[in-house]
């Protein structure tokens, strides 16, 4: 360990107590707009919006974040490890209380701090954010979270995750060798990428033989392919001296109280780290969390569009079958389907934000009938051929007593079903291709509807048509 040195304390609290310093050097302006526009062009409906309320919230506080140039350093370990310890000495004051019960107990009185709790994900954990009082709007924070222990496993991989996903800084905590759990913690906190020192405690309760073969057995087996020697200090956060004391009966005998304590290998490294990696370290980090937390939204987003849209083709498919089904005249018929079709796309195009003439629509439609071929053709074939023949059951039903119907309403639903099939398709294609921004994308429009039409499972649809058809109409459809 290096030896003590005052100038060091004051480096600290000045980069602490004036980060403006800093902040000067962090040239993130770029990061800012970028993520700033990606807060206010989110291009959410207030449909779409119910539910995501909690990711937009995580977009906004990352905004903030940036805006107020704060670095956050997140504390892991175990209970018993001096994790809370090691803070408080870092901040020079009690603010993160070692208790008994749980490893910290939370103190929300300090007038002078800024504390917030917070729930992690969708589990009761905890943790412990301060925010250090400084000038202006910039911030140091430290975040004191639950013991990995203390938690299962899945939930401390969510913690970890979720912590380390946000933090710029990362500090974990031990105070010996590394057991199994704290091994396999760190193995998921390294895959965050962040800068990480491991912080070995309490090295005032071994003998300093025996701490340097700790140290060394931890370097060079234990974390060796996770950590360079650089990224691990040894600490004493809070150690115990023990002096003679003359009892009342004139005996003498030991009492321990806590001593100064010895952190200023990792105030080093911590200065280190911000002087050599602050410019990107708030920035790059800030954005990358943020590009996971906007892929997650618009994932959403998008899932919940898309079962708009089918939703939106389903009741189309239906208005086309059941027009189509009652109604005895051909050139109605093709009529009334085209314009079943050109309502459904511009219901589309407003679902997905894409603004659409009645005449685009009319074109869009016409483009993706002609890729179609074969359904369209079907459709085609069964409105002229299908139409007259039905036309002509409907009115022979007076003169036969009623005895056309039934193979007309065989026809009809056949010729809607057919109708229908068609409808599902155009909608399945619109939606594909409003979804991708009204692009094709590198493929033409033909290769699309192949693709799509290749995945449709068409006799699927038709059976679906003509049950739901054949409720409405009050018949058996088989």
């Amino acid at each position: 360990m290096t030896e003590n040195s005052p100038g060091l304390d004051r480096d600290l609290d000045t980069a602490i107590w004036n980060f403006a310093a800093i902040q000067s050097e962090l040239n993130y302006k770029q990061a800012q707009d970028a993520l700033r526009d990606l807060v206010t062009n989110l291009d959410l409906t207030p449909q779409e919006q119910a539910g995501l309320e909690s990711d937009i919230e995580e977009l906004t506080n990352l905004l903030n974040k940036l805006e107020q140039t704060c670095v956050q350093i997140a504390a892991f370990g175990m209970v018993g490890r001096g994790k809370s310890s090691v803070l408080n000495a870092l901040l020079g004051e009690p603010v993160f209380e070692t208790g008994a019960l749980h490893g910290v107990t939370r103190n929300a009185q300090q007038a002078n701090w800024q504390l917030s709790q917070e729930t992690v994900g969708n589990s009761d954990q905890e943790i412990l954010r301060v925010a250090l009082p400084s000038i202006g709007n910039s911030q140091i924070q430290l975040i004191d979270t639950p013991g990995i222990d203390e938690v299962d496993g899945e939930t401390r991989e969510a913690l970890a995750l979720t912590v380390a996903k946000q933090a710029d800084l990362i500090l974990f905590i031990i105070a010996g060798d590394i057991t199994k759990v704290e091994y396999e913690a760190l193995s998921q906190l390294r895959e965050s990428g962040k800068p990480m020192v491991l912080v070995f405690n309490k090295i005032d309760q071994y003998p300093q033989a025996d701490r340097v073969a700790i140290y060394r057995k931890i370097r060079d087996e234990r974390v060796k392919q996770l950590l360079s020697p650089a990224e691990i200090v040894m600490v004493a956060a809070s150690p115990l001296e023990a002096i003679a004391v003359r009892r009342a009966d004139g005996s003498m005998g030991i009492k321990r109280h806590s001593g100064k304590p010895q952190i200023e290998e990792l105030k080093l490294k911590i200065l280190e780290i911000l002087h050599r990696e602050g410019k990107s370290l708030v920035a790059l980090n800030t954005m990358l969390y943020a590009g996971e937390v906007n892929e997650q939204l618009v994932q959403r987003k998008m899932t919940i569009r898309e079962e708009s849209a089918n939703q939106i083709i389903w009741k189309a498919v239906m208005t086309k079958a059941v027009a189509i089904a009652l109604n005895p005249v051909t050139v109605v018929d093709i009529l009334t389907g085209t314009v079943v079709d050109v309502v459904m796309i511009l219901a589309l195009s407003r679902l997905y934000g894409i603004p659409m003439t009645q005449q685009g629509a009319l074109g869009l439609l016409q483009k993706i009938a002609i890729s179609m071929g074969g359904i369209s053709a079907s459709e085609v074939l069964a409105t002229l051929g299908l139409s007259g023949i039905k036309g002509l059951l409907g009115l022979s039903a007076p003169a036969t007593g009623g005895v056309s119907l039934a193979p007309y309403l065989s026809i009809a639903m056949t010729q809607a079903g057919v109708a229908g099939v068609s409808s599902y398709a155009i909608g399945q294609v619109t939606k594909v291709y409003l979804a991708n921004g009204a692009s094709w994308g590198e493929d033409a429009p033909k290769a699309v509807v192949s693709r799509i039409l290749a995945s449709l499972d068409e006799t699927s649809i038709l059976n679906r048509i003509k049950g739901e058809l054949a409720a409405k109409l009050g018949r058996n459809p088989g």
